[in-house]
């Protein structure tokens, strides 16, 4: 073990003592301070640091440490010490001289980039430590000014180091940062907080990796007793925190889970940096994922005309019986001009398991989304840069990972509710899943009482298939079109014996006038539905009242039938 002989000068005497060195421990440095934006320059000089803190009550020798980011690791360090309640500024050799005015400076050879949008960004020790690590974003600066250059993310509490999201902000001081000195937001912001089991995914048969909130404590997270999963054949045999963030961990099993099943894991005894043990988050599905095939997962709303403030966004709906990862879906328009599939997106580069029944919200600000509208399911959105959609008229597309179209929906303005006279920041809704996409009848405009718009659950004008007792019925017998999602309109489902039946169909009011023609010489499939809105053939509403709708199907061998049903127009009051 490395001795070093100190030498102290105190009241005119000299004092000699050996002191061992000793073994840096996790978090006894902090990264508290990140430029990953340097432009354009507020009053900082133009070049990416990170600011580290010593929070240990101990000077710590940095010989032979390194910085990393997800893509590359640094040079060593030389020979320095950091003294304890002190910081240290760490850039690139060719940028030390600039931040020199600032305080103790180390340039160092081949350090890793800071990229603007997010990274990981971790210290380890010559001993291969990982001594702290943070894994930031562009949110983190809570601010679209700070966040676009030149402004640092500080860290609000150094004696909460774990946290992330809910312990950093962009830096208040004009400067943009404080590099070599205390976080301008420095504040306390303990962490009272219990880790939660977010997620897990399934990486192969017997191996699966979950994810945690914030970073755990790693001791605890490798005990593979901790953990359990729903099913009497398969237990967990190995667990490992995986670092350098330890907000993930790694299970392995005794046993392979079957394909199209889907799997709970549980975590128990799991405690954060601050000794906050899980509690009621601890709970996550998991199964082994699958390529979607067409139709298996469908757009089920889009935003395309939000409000002036607001953005688009699209919903989606995993109506399949099977398990997909969103990293191996992607989202896309058609050019205007050669209608080719175009400004193809990747939902997310990190597996993300999309489970039977389950709605994703695809958007590039989900903040600004749960703003505006209810989110049942917060967790469930994918910030991602979005393809265009035009305000009247567009494309969404939706692929798999071979390319292939999994759906596809070619949207129109002019599918919103008659009567709304302005249909900026309503969403066009999917009434059924079941049906065919690019099918006008089977849109609506999201009611008003769902706050015009459902992100991340049931659509407020959802309505499954309606079993057909007869050859005409129709469903709901009353409705009430004004839009406030409860029975806006009316379905009249239709079902034949035979092919090549031709419908026409009138709706009448109560002395026999006819208001609206829903269908002329409409050919049909063997079952299926029409739609009324309670609107006229001018598109105005109609009175209150009862009302018949003459439905009369024939073909072409003379086959010829007709039905009268009555249909009710009501008003809520």
């Amino acid at each position: 073990m490395r001795r070093f002989l100190l030498v102290f000068i105190a009241f005119g005497s000299l004092f000699f003592f050996e002191a061992k060195s000793q073994t840096p421990h996790h978090l006894d440095v902090i990264i508290d301070e990140i430029l990953a934006d340097p432009t354009p320059a507020v009053s900082l000089p133009n070049a990416e640091f990170i600011e580290i803190k010593n929070t240990s009550s101990r000077s710590i020798n940095l010989e032979g440490w390194r910085v990393s980011s997800l893509s590359s690791t640094s040079g060593a360090f030389p020979a320095v010490t950091i003294l304890p309640d002190s910081f240290l500024i760490i850039t690139a050799s060719s940028s030390a001289a600039l931040f020199n005015s600032f305080g103790r400076v180390l340039g160092i050879g081949s350090f890793p980039a800071l990229d603007n949008a997010g990274t990981t960004i971790s210290i380890r020790s010559k001993e291969g430590i990982t001594i702290h690590a943070v894994s930031y974003n562009g949110n983190w600066y809570q601010n679209d000014l700070k966040s676009e250059g030149g402004w640092t993310l500080e860290m609000i509490d150094t004696h909460n180091p774990c946290t992330g999201s809910t312990n950093w902000k962009a830096c208040t001081d004009l400067r943009g940062g404080t590099p070599g000195a205390k976080n301008s937001i420095d504040a306390n912001n303990p962490d009272n907080g219990s880790p939660a089991l977010i997620r897990a995914t399934a990486i192969d048969s017997v191996t699966l990796q979950l994810t945690f909130s914030e970073t755990v404590d790693s001791a605890k997270a490798s005990v593979a007793a901790n953990y359990n999963i729903s099913n009497s054949g398969t237990t967990i045999i190995g667990a490992s925190a995986v670092a350098p963030s330890f907000s993930k961990v790694i299970l392995k099993l005794n046993a392979a889970i079957q394909r199209n099943s889907v799997y709970t894991v549980t975590a128990n005894n799991i405690a954060d940096c601050s000794g906050n043990t899980i509690h009621a988050i601890n709970t996550t599905r998991v199964g082994l994922a699958s390529l979607i095939d067409s139709f298996d997962v469908v757009i089920n709303e889009i935003l395309f005309n939000p409000k002036p403030n607001g953005i688009d966004y699209v919903e989606i709906y995993n109506r399949s019986d099977k398990v997909f990862d969103l990293k191996n879906i992607y989202i896309a328009n058609r050019s205007s001009t050669i209608n080719a599939v175009s400004s193809i997106t990747q939902l997310t580069d990190e597996s993300i398991q999309f489970f039977p029944g389950d709605y994703y919200v695809i958007t590039e600000n989900s903040f600004l989304i749960k703003q505006n509208y209810t989110a049942k399911n917060p967790d469930n959105f994918i910030d991602v840069s979005m393809p265009s959609y035009p305000d009247d008229k567009g494309v969404a597309v939706l692929l798999n990972a071979q390319g292939e179209i999994a759906d596809e929906l070619r949207y129109d303005a002019k599918w919103h509710f008659a009567l709304i006279d302005n249909d900026e920041g309503i969403s066009l809704e999917r009434v059924d899943y079941n049906k065919p996409t690019q099918n006008s009848e089977n849109w609506y405009s999201a009611a008003s009482t769902a706050g015009f718009g459902t992100p991340s659950y049931q659509n407020s004008q959802f309505r499954t298939d309606v079993t057909v007792a007869g050859e005409i019925a129709i469903t709901p017998k009353a409705f009430s079109p004004d839009n406030d999602g409860f029975e806006d309109y009316t379905t009249l489902n239709f079902q034949v014996a035979e092919t090549g039946f031709v419908a026409n169909i009138t709706i009448f009011d109560a002395v026999g006038r006819p208001v609206r023609v829903l269908a002329k010489n409409a050919t049909l499939a063997l079952s299926g539905s029409f739609r009324w809105d309670g609107l006229n053939d001018k598109f105005i509403k109609v009175p209150v009242g009862t009302y018949v709708v003459y439905t009369e199907i024939f073909n072409l061998n003379g086959k010829k039938k007709a039905f009268k049903n009555t249909v009710i127009v009501a008003a809520r009051f």
